[in-house]
């Protein structure tokens, strides 16, 4: 059976989906089509990318991820503050920022922690939340360089919303006809 490219994340509700998509969009009139944009649907917020699993570790990783997720209470966070990866002056991701309490830096060293034990490599980098709206084409001009800091400098989006997090979901990634399908096949529920 073949493997299954996985990654473990936050949901983000429609609503919210839908004003980031209307950022997108702003953004997109800006810049052009030197950065590849994500479709709003699929705006989410990762916890840990594992890649390919193998359809027969599922039942272990899905128990593992219940032990652990279950220990952590729901909380909430804010969205808003455009920004970029690594930096304005060679941007390759454009996101939006997370304004969350610790307990969302405590889930995810958990899940870090469990899935590493699992055998799946930890990241290289610290975690640092968000939401990411687009990525720059590596063919991305100067010019192409300078429009994404003009747009970051005028599109103002501080606060965009809150999201009250009550699950965490394993999600399959599908490549069908070069768009990017996610589905979720797995959620654990917080404590309330």
């Amino acid at each position: 059976m073949n493997a299954i490219r996985t990654f473990i994340a936050i949901e983000i509700p429609p609503d919210v989906q839908e004003t980031l998509g209307t950022i997108i969009d702003q953004l997109s009139r800006e810049i052009g089509n030197a950065v590849r944009w994500v479709p709003a649907s699929n705006i989410h917020l990762t916890l840990k990318f594992l890649g390919n699993v193998s359809p027969s570790n599922l039942d272990l990783l899905t128990r593992v991820l219940q032990a652990e997720i279950t220990r952590h209470q729901r909380f909430e966070f804010q969205i808003g503050n455009l920004g970029v990866f690594p930096n304005p002056k060679r941007p390759r991701v454009v996101w939006m920022g997370i304004q969350a309490p610790d307990t969302l830096k405590t889930l995810q060293a958990g899940i870090e922690q469990e899935t590493r034990r699992l055998g799946y490599p930890s990241e290289e980098r610290a975690f640092s939340p968000h939401l990411t709206l687009g990525r720059v084409n590596h063919n991305a001009m100067p010019q192409d360089i300078e429009k994404i800091r003009q747009a970051l400098d005028k599109i103002r989006a501080e606060k965009l919303g809150t999201v009250m997090v009550d699950s965490v979901k394993l999600y399959r990634s599908d490549l069908v006809q070069n768009q990017r399908i996610y589905t979720p096949i797995f959620t654990v529920r917080l404590k309330s």
